[in-house]
């Protein structure tokens, strides 16, 4: 019995790692949550009615360009940048309300430059500097 639900937990790991790396497909069904329509992969919340990721991806299926994460009531809760599958730029991180919890730049996908980080009532609580942190080898 318990490799019956080791087998399964494995399944189904593997099941769901291989779906978090969109590829390049031609549009699914109306059932399916994801689709690629002209370069752009698009991610819906089950029920197809509110999007959950969007952004361009590039021939090989990676992420490139800017991608957006929204909650399922449709506000927008994170922007990043990529380059052939690598964050590459700006990124925001957003509450549920829609305020900012964290801003930052990515270079290579490695954290670079000043980060700030703010509370719900929009109060800077942090600002981390990637550029010293990364020169002393932490």
């Amino acid at each position: 019995m318990t490799k019956y639900i080791a087998s399964l937990c494995l399944a189904a790991l593997l099941f769901s790692c291989r779906e978090a790396e969109p590829t390049e497909q031609k549009p699914k069904t109306s059932q399916a949550l994801t689709e690629v329509v002209d370069g752009t992969f698009t991610e819906y919340y089950p029920g197809r009615k509110k999007v959950k990721f969007r952004g361009e991806q590039d021939a090989a299926g990676k992420r490139h360009g800017k991608w957006v994460f929204y909650s399922e009531n449709g506000v927008e809760l994170s922007v990043t940048h990529y380059i052939n599958g690598v964050r590459e730029g700006f990124t925001i991180v957003k509450y549920p309300n829609g305020t900012i919890h964290y801003v930052g730049e990515y270079s290579n996908d490695k954290e670079v430059g000043i980060w700030k980080t703010y509370d719900t009532n929009q109060k800077l609580v942090e600002e981390k500097n990637f550029d010293a942190l990364n020169a002393a080898g932490e």
